[in-house]
């Protein structure tokens, strides 16, 4: 089974609370930790040396970043674009660093990590990994476009933190390394197992062994911006109202425009959003997005469904860890979405249903609500078919 790990647990003694309050999107985090194994259920130098022996691992999943001197992937892989582990290797040995993009997608424990950030934050996550040789660096001074989480999993890593060009840069405004001097370094300081780093996106940062080789996670939190969502709003709108869709005035590119007239049509238009645009519709479009788009972490369900037959009241279940859904009433049903799909129940079932999927362990005759024991043993059953919730054994 996949580990059960948990935001609260990667930002420890934290509270979540007091992150979002003081540094999300604010200011960098460094938690010290003497505890050099605090994440080896997530990771592990053998375990990456297990993926790129065993995995066919494509260059855009898997490749060498050396920050002295640009790594053509021919050097190390096959020409079909498959990486050849022993020239990935050598590649190693000559000072390369191995990045890992999306490893979550392969290996459980990273994904059930992921799944647990994007339940708290409400956003993607994804992981890049990066395996570094003794005195290498992987990339120059860069800054990256989403906020990053870096979990130091193995061997110490040296960080340099410089200043914000960009601060809380969109997606659309990468790093430009010709274009964006790095500045002055405002933070220096070692990564050792068990550390973690919290850097808001906008942030110069570089980092390099000095110790022997290291590991690192770098968890990348793909965030919905405010602008992201005006748009949408503003989207819905023109879908009603005819002078959104209107084009802009003849000749309006002419230098001798006079554009009196358009700062109070859009002025009008401002006006107009404020009141007819609905958040809250804006606010469902990501969120649906983002549960529909969640994929199922089901490991071990092919046995949950092979013992359907046997469940009774006394069993005992809980719901999947970190589980990503929603629901509504709609119609006199209650409505849940999860995995890209719908089950509808009849609304007097909604007591045990939110029930079973908030709580992780429970006696199935125990659920609340009005369902005798057989509507409850349906109810389960529903619910391991649909992969939200698994018998214990």
């Amino acid at each position: 089974m996949a580990s059960t790990y948990s935001f609260s647990k990667l930002i420890a003694p934290m509270s979540k609370a007091e992150f979002i309050a003081e540094y999300w999107e604010k200011k960098p985090l460094i938690v010290r930790r003497e505890e050099r194994g605090y994440y080896s259920e997530l990771l592990s130098v053998k375990k990456l040396e297990h993926v790129i022996t065993s995995q066919a691992l494509p260059r855009d999943m898997c490749f060498i970043a050396n920050a002295s001197r640009q790594v053509d992937g021919s050097e190390y892989s096959y020409p079909d674009g498959i990486v050849d582990p022993s020239r990935l290797f050598q590649q190693f040995a000559d000072g390369g660093t191995i990045v890992f993009n999306q490893l979550h997608t392969l290996l459980p424990d990273l994904a059930d990590l992921c799944r647990s950030l994007e339940r708290e934050i409400s956003c993607r996550f994804q992981t890049n990994i990066y395996l570094s040789p003794d005195k290498a660096q992987g990339f120059p001074a860069h800054y990256d476009s989403h906020d990053v989480f870096v979990l130091q999993v193995h061997g110490v890593k040296h960080w340099l933190v410089y200043n914000t060009p960009i601060e809380l840069p969109f997606k659309g405004q990468p790093f430009k390394r010709d274009e964006t001097p790095k500045g002055d370094v405002t933070m220096e300081f070692d990564l050792r197992p068990g550390d973690m780093l919290y850097l808001p996106r906008g942030m110069m940062h570089d980092a390099q062994t000095r110790e022997g080789e290291t590991a690192h996670i770098t968890l990348g939190a793909l965030t919905t911006s405010w602008t992201e969502l005006l748009l949408e709003v503003v989207a819905k709108v023109a879908l009603t109202d005819v002078d959104f869709r209107r084009a802009l005035p003849p000749g309006f590119a002419q230098t001798t425009y006079d554009r009196t007239e358009a700062r109070a049509t859009m002025k009008s238009l401002l006006s107009r959003l404020v009141d007819r645009g609905d958040l809250d519709q804006a606010m469902d479009h990501f969120a649906d997005e983002l549960v529909s788009t969640r994929r199922a972490l089901l490991d071990g369900q092919l046995e949950q469904i092979l013992s359907l037959s046997d469940i009774t009241p006394e069993h005992h279940a809980g719901a999947r860890p970190n589980l990503v859904y929603r629901w509504t009433k709609r119609d006199e049903q209650i409505v849940v979405s999860c995995y890209g799909a719908e089950m509808r129940l009849p609304e007097h079932a909604a007591e045990p249903l939110l029930y079973a999927l908030e709580t992780s362990d429970f006696k199935i005759a125990d659920l609340p609500g009005e369902l005798d024991d057989a509507g409850k043993v349906v109810l389960v059953k529903r619910l391991v078919r649909e992969g939200m919730v698994s018998i214990k054994r």
